[in-house]
Parts: C-alpha cells; sequence; structure tokens
C-alpha cells in the first residue's frame, strides 16, 4: 500500500512539475492516457533514483562534501533527465527539454513529492508503525 501512494504522490509531483516548468512537455489526449503516463513516469523515476543515486552518491562523495550536498541537485537533475530519457524509450509522450528543465523539474517534483508523501502517504501507513 504505501509504494502505491508513494507512485500516486510522485505522479502527482510530475504532474505540477509539467505544469510548472517550461520544456517538460506531457502530450497525451485523454485524461486517462495522462494519467497512466504520470503513474508510469512516476515508477521509472522511483526505479531510476532506488538503482542509479546509492551509486551517483557513492562515486560523487567527495563532491557531495566540497559543495555541502549541493551536487545533489544536479546529480537529481540528471537522474530526471534520464527517467525522460527511459520514458521516451517506451514510447510515452513525456518530454524534457535539456538539462536545466530536467534540474527544475527534478526540484519541484522533489519538494511537491516530499509534501505529497507527508500529507498521504504517511498518515494512511502511521498505523503500520504501531504495530
Amino acid at each position: 500500500m504505501r509504494l502505491l501512494l508513494g507512485v500516486l504522490a510522485t505522479a502527482l509531483a510530475v504532474w505540477v512539475a509539467v505544469l510548472l516548468v517550461p520544456g517538460i512537455r506531457l502530450d497525451s489526449g485523454t485524461l486517462t492516457e495522462r494519467v497512466w503516463t504520470l503513474v508510469v513516469v512516476a515508477a521509472v523515476i522511483g526505479v531510476v533514483n532506488a538503482v542509479l543515486q546509492p551509486i551517483a552518491k557513492t562515486v560523487g562523495c567527495l563532491l557531495y562534501v566540497l559543495t555541502l550536498g549541493l551536487f545533489g541537485l544536479v546529480v537529481n537533475g540528471l537522474l530526471f533527465w534520464l527517467s525522460s530519457w527511459i520514458t521516451g524509450r517506451l514510447g510515452l509522450p513525456f518530454e524534457v527539454d535539456g538539462f536545466w528543465a530536467a534540474f527544475w523539474g527534478a526540484l519541484v517534483v522533489s519538494v511537491v513529492g516530499g509534501i505529497a508523501n507527508l500529507v498521504l502517504v504517511r498518515p494512511l501507513t502511521r498505523g503500520d508503525r504501531d504495530r
């Protein structure tokens, strides 16, 4: 249940990024197609982050320390851009035009996704910790 809610929170965050960031587009016709695309994009973002982010943090450890963690924003932007490329290869109508759109999109997705997780996921799964 927590995984599904997390994907839905990320899908909501990607939708907000599509609305706010120029250079991020979702070109689908019907509402059902848009929702399906957002859910798949959110799942791809989750898999890419789960697999590659620990590797990037390990390899770029010195850069994280030297920039006081700001290098993490660059890594998140690159991972968001990679997720866009993967979804494009899957034939989904989700596009990110360049690094800066990916950078700002990743920032929006991080902030909105974090808030959505606090509002949606945490209250509904609070009972899991009580057991």
